[in-house]
C-alpha cells in the first residue's frame, strides 16, 4: 500500500485541502445567507476543481514512488475519477 510520506508534498496537501475547506465553508455561508444560485454554483464548481487537482497530486505522488503497478493505478483511476 502507497502512504504519502514526503513532508513537503503532505504539507501541500493539506494546504490545498484546507482551502477546499474554506470554500465549501463560504458555499454555506452563500447558501444560507439566500445568494444567487449561480453563484453558489460557481463556487461550488471552484471547490470541485480544487478537490480534483487534490485527488491527481495524490494520484501522481503514488505514480512518483512507484510502490504501486501501473495496472493499479490505472484501476484506481477508473474507479474514482
Amino acid at each position: 500500500m502507497s502512504q504519502l510520506t514526503d513532508p513537503a508534498k503532505k504539507k501541500t496537501l493539506l494546504a490545498r485541502l484546507a482551502r477546499v475547506e474554506g470554500q465549501l465553508r463560504g458555499v454555506q455561508r452563500l447558501i444560507d445567507d439566500e445568494a444567487d444560485c449561480e453563484k453558489i454554483a460557481q463556487q461550488l464548481a471552484a471547490a470541485r476543481k480544487a478537490l480534483d487537482k487534490s485527488f491527481f497530486t495524490m494520484v501522481g505522488c503514488m505514480i512518483e514512488q512507484g510502490h504501486l503497478p501501473g495496472e493499479q493505478v490505472a484501476d484506481m483511476l477508473a474507479k474514482y475519477a
